[in-house]
């Protein structure tokens, strides 16, 4: 009698691949509307073969945000390792924002931005364990700018009008439009400094 293989060991670890689709179809349909059935077909694997990677659809939702998080973290500390003036700090972080949710982050940003509140209480935990170290680092940078006078409110709220309307561009931007990210960054940046 010959021997059956499982499906684990006919499919190589495809991992990646996996989270990479579920991004996608998670931007493009939703979380809710996108099935384990469908993320498997979108990369050629029988529809319980994503369970051999992941233990649920949530457990992949968690880790295409975190995906997104990290992506969006690794960029912003960069500019920080660069130790910058404030007024430079701030531009390049909102250059790095914008790259992360407008090309970088592909498909994981906009699933960050969008989708993370269907993740269960416990994963969201961990998600905003990433998101507070990302406010941190504007939160110093606003610090910075109040005190060379370079913007008027250094407050949490002025954090998060600043991150959501760069957050909104995702909504409206085309990259073949009139604005370059180099431009929208710059006129941004401008927008909210004093001088």
């Amino acid at each position: 009698m010959a021997q059956r293989t499982s499906p684990a060991a006919e499919e190589p670890n495809r991992r990646a691949e996996l989270v990479r689709a579920a991004g996608r179809l998670f931007r493009e349909q939703g979380y809710d509307a996108t099935t384990i059935r469908d993320i498997a077909a979108a990369v050629g694997m029988r529809s319980g073969s994503p369970f051999y990677h992941f233990k649920s659809k949530q457990d992949l939702l968690k880790t295409v945000v975190l995906e997104g998080m990290h992506a969006a973290l690794a960029a912003i500390e960069a500019v920080l390792a660069q130790r910058l003036p404030p007024r430079e700090t701030f531009h390049a972080l909102i250059r790095a924002h914008l790259d992360t949710i407008l090309v970088s982050g592909g498909d994981f940003a906009p699933v960050l931005l969008h989708e993370w509140r269907s993740l269960s209480p416990e994963s969201r935990a961990e998600i905003v364990a990433s998101k507070d170290r990302y406010e941190k680092i504007w939160q110093k940078t606003l610090t910075d700018l109040k005190r060379a006078n370079l913007i008027a409110d250094d407050s949490s709220l002025a954090r998060l009008l600043i991150i959501g309307s760069i957050n909104w561009t995702a909504q409206w931007y085309r990259p073949d439009g009139k604005l370059s990210i180099d431009k929208l960054a710059k006129r941004t940046a401008n927008f909210f400094l004093l001088s």
